[in-house]
């Protein structure tokens, strides 16, 4: 069965950015939306596993991880190499799986997605340091607010189908 998803290319480019925020939140968003509306366009595709409860469900668990982690003194910033590439490839899995899943190219979706987490890598790390910086506030409550945000908007993109 084709998911209904009616807004791929944006609902896409939302991933990207969750990606861009929080390196696991696009594949629990798209493990989600996929492991409840299969695709018969990923059954024989490598990405058949983003249809998986059982992924969608391990998703979920490491996620809260990364929450918790992210407020560590010893976690490194987003925009290290290493970080950008983890969240670019993020958002292109979530990209490339949503896309095929709805008989697009996965190329595609991967290359929407991870081009939009990439920008946002960035840009929600300046902006977090900004407000850090203007409000005096404490950079772990400033996470968890972009936690409350991720979150959201998860939830609000898992509901495009």
């Amino acid at each position: 069965m084709k998911p209904k998803i009616s807004k791929s290319l944006w609902q896409v480019i939302g991933l990207g950015t969750l990606a861009g925020m929080r390196t696991l939140s696009a594949p629990v968003v798209a493990t989600h939306i996929l492991s409840h509306h299969p695709s018969k366009k990923l059954e024989k595709s490598p990405l058949r596993f983003m249809q998986s409860t059982t992924v969608a469900a391990v998703l979920k668990v490491l996620s809260v991880t990364e929450l918790i982690a992210d407020k560590l003194p010893s976690t490194p910033n987003r925009i290290e190499p290493a970080g950008v590439a983890g969240r670019c490839l993020s958002g292109a899995l979530a990209g490339a799986s949503i896309y095929k899943a709805v008989g697009g190219k996965a190329l595609t979706g991967a290359l929407v997605g991870g081009t939009a987490a990439i920008a946002a890598t960035y840009g929600s790390y300046y902006l977090r340091k900004s407000i850090v910086k203007a409000n005096h506030i404490s950079d772990p409550v400033i996470g968890a607010a972009e936690d409350a945000l991720v979150i959201g908007a998860g939830i609000g993109l898992s509901k495009l189908v």
